[in-house]
């Protein structure tokens, strides 16, 4: 039994959220050019349908079959914001290690420090390109050495991908 050329690096799935279909598209793209398998939808309380997230009482019943590496999300969606995802997915018992991204057109440094204080990894600003996508790896790669005993375990090699280490402001 041979192993295929695609299974020598694992895929990561990432979970796209966001209200513009053209912005949606384009993360979509970007994405997958990068190899990464994507689930895009068009407002925070699919993303929660998604995750199993939509009703309180499904943090622990259904998070299971989410199986998302990555979250990316605009910050201003209509109804719930992509800052209440990120509360959601922070405050819930099963799926807050999930590293969470947002983008925004809107240059706001509160805006960009709220979500970077509340747990998010970067804030992007829109329109995303691929060298933003390029910054995603190192935050997929330290959740999946969360999962893999002795990996990672260098203090150092830690600290280097804190949201601090790349604001674009």
């Amino acid at each position: 039994m041979g192993v295929a050329a695609g299974d020598a690096q694992p895929q990561f799935h990432v979970l796209a959220v966001d209200d513009s279909v053209i912005d949606r598209k384009l993360i979509e793209k970007l994405l997958k050019t990068s190899s990464y398998q994507v689930t895009a939808v068009d407002s925070v309380s699919k993303a929660l349908e998604f995750l199993g997230l939509l009703n309180e009482e499904d943090d622990e019943r259904n998070s299971e079959f989410a199986s998302v590496s990555l979250i990316i999300t605009d910050y201003s969606m209509p109804g719930m914001t992509g800052y209440d995802l990120l509360r959601k997915i922070k405050n819930s018992t099963s799926l807050k290690d999930i590293p969470v991204v947002m983008m925004s057109s809107e240059n706001i440094p509160s805006r960009i420090n709220r979500c970077l204080e509340e747990g998010a990894e970067e804030f992007f600003l829109k329109p995303v390109q691929l060298s933003d996508v390029s910054k995603l790896k190192p935050h997929l790669m330290k959740e999946k050495s969360k999962e893999i005993p002795g990996r990672c375990s260098s203090s150092s090699q830690q600290q280097c991908f804190g949201p601090a280490s790349s604001i674009c402001i």
